[in-house]
């Protein structure tokens, strides 16, 4: 899995982006509503990637460790 941050087609604003995920349409779902929740932040799911509005790419890497996922930041 990796997390980056995307601004692109979204007027600026910042979203953290979890990409390269392996998982059934629900556990996607869960894991999605999961993040969510420990960031304290919006995000939806488009085409199998999550999307947590704002910048919280340390906190997703390290939930996601603390889940049993590989996972690492990507990009700058």
């Amino acid at each position: 899995m990796r997390v980056g941050r995307e601004t692109k087609g979204r007027k600026g604003k910042g979203v953290t982006v979890v990409t390269g995920l392996s998982l059934p349409a629900a556990a996607v779902e869960d894991l999605a509503k999961s993040l969510k929740q420990k960031c304290g932040a919006g995000g939806t799911i488009k085409d199998g990637v999550i999307e947590i509005q704002g910048d919280h790419r340390d906190a997703i890497v390290a939930e996601l460790i603390k889940q049993g996922f590989k996972a690492k930041k990507a990009g700058g």
